[in-house]
């Protein structure tokens, strides 16, 4: 098994929503209450470490636009949040909207300040390549049991 999907912790919860069943003016009210209706939907519950693997995303989207910026035409961080969004948020939607969201938010932000490759630029990427590392190993430690 993967580092990252032994850091996938899923846990669906089936929330039953009881209709209002209120009788309408004109009508009698049934001897018995109609059966309350269940969510089939699963709840998402949020991992312990969402806020650093948001961060993680934001990240990797800022290094992708750098990297690009300064001349790499592979998109390997961008295939690499790709399998990350893939293996953490299988069957959650919503999950998957806040990470990546994350990425273009970080890709945007350093979009809006840098259009040319500076030296400004290229000691960004450095630096936000370092806390990816350190963030990643950070989480595969302590949450990768």
């Amino acid at each position: 098994m993967t580092l990252r999907k032994r850091l996938v912790t899923a846990c669906f919860l089936a929330i039953s929503l009881p209709l209002a069943s209120s009788p309408v003016l004109a009508q009698k009210k049934a001897a018995t209450p109609p059966a309350p209706a269940t969510s089939t939907a699963p709840a998402e519950k949020p991992t312990p470490y969402d806020d650093r693997l948001a961060r993680l995303s934001e990240i990797l989207g800022s290094v992708h636009y750098l990297r690009t910026l300064c001349g790499e035409r592979q998109s390997s961080w961008r295939n690499s949040m790709q399998k990350l969004i893939d293996s953490e948020t299988a069957n959650e939607p919503k999950r998957r909207e806040r990470l990546t969201a994350a990425f273009n938010r970080g890709y945007r932000s350093f979009a809006s300040v840098h259009t040319t490759c500076t030296p400004t630029a290229r000691s960004a990427e450095e630096a936000y390549r370092a806390e990816g590392a350190t963030l990643a190993a950070e989480i595969a430690a302590r949450y990768g049991n």
